[in-house]
């Protein structure tokens, strides 16, 4: 929508190019503002505003901001809307949440199918024949990694996760063929999350890295789920990449379970029971 304004503008009326501009400028105020705030933040009349909206195919300023709001929250550009020191606690709870929502859309239009596939298909085949699964990662993708654990093992799945340095090389020097690492890390420059994939991938240990294109562990490992998502180290910076990485093996562990399919399910049911029985009596 913001392309298609954007590519009429040379067409439109110098009044008219001024609303466009204030569309461009920042789409989610314009979808949200009065149309006497509009027009004035556009130097142009109420009229000029309706105007517009009708040279672009619509109705009216209604449909327009309608159809706006909705193309805004889609989110197939990245927003990005910085914190301020003097932001209400309102905006600070909209501001945090729309950079989550951006981040995951801008994910679930760039991820490659066929590399989760491809990740899914490895944690399958590992499990199916009795394999290790182990999930590293360090910092904030430590606390990725022990998720990652408990969602798998919910599935049936058990697995290792560990976000020590020192366990992970020692852990990985312990893999062979078969054998299958999630690691985890928004940078992709950790030196123990690098060593650990190139020891378990010399001994022929499948690597799956979840970070970001171009990083050193994207190269080190077999399979990469790219998680392309710059964190900003001002203190007020929402911690966006963890909840993407998150989301990420939200849908590698659906995608596995689908693959694995019946096999799962007595193993499931028998999990629930012995839950149920404990919590309820």
């Amino acid at each position: 929508m913001l392309d298609r304004i954007t590519a009429s503008l040379p067409s439109l009326a110098p009044a008219e190019q001024r609303v466009a501009r204030l569309v461009l400028a920042d789409a989610r105020a314009f979808a949200h503002l009065p149309v006497r705030e509009l027009a004035a933040r556009a130097h142009v009349s109420k009229p000029t505003v309706v105007r517009f909206c009708r040279s672009m195919g619509y109705d009216g300023l209604a449909d327009f901001k309608l159809k706006l709001a909705g193309s805004v929250s889609e989110g197939v550009p990245f927003i990005h809307r910085s914190v301020d020191s003097d932001d209400k606690t309102s905006d600070v709870m909209v501001k945090v949440v729309d950079n989550a929502v951006a981040a995951f859309l801008q994910y679930r239009n760039a991820a490659s199918t066929s590399a989760i596939e491809q990740a899914a298909g490895a944690i399958a085949a590992t499990w199916q024949t009795g394999k290790r699964i182990e999930f590293y990662g360090a910092g904030n993708s430590g606390i990725v990694a022990l998720d990652a654990q408990h969602k798998f093992f919910r599935l049936g799945i058990t697995s290792l996760a560990t976000s020590d340095g020192h366990m992970q090389v020692m852990s990985a020097t312990l893999l062979g063929k078969g054998d299958c690492i999630v690691i985890i890390s928004n940078s992709g420059r950790t030196r123990d999350l690098m060593d650990a994939a190139d020891i378990a991938r010399k001994n022929g240990a499948t690597t799956i890295a979840i970070t970001a294109s171009g990083s050193p562990l994207a190269s080190a490992c077999q399979i990469h789920l790219a998680a392309d998502h710059p964190e900003g180290y001002d203190r007020y910076s929402p911690m966006v990449s963890r909840l993407l990485h998150l989301l990420i093996i939200d849908v590698l562990a659906t995608c596995v379970a689908l693959r694995i399919g019946p096999a799962l399910q007595p193993a499931l049911e028998q999990m629930k029971n012995n839950l149920r029985a404990k919590r309820y009596t």
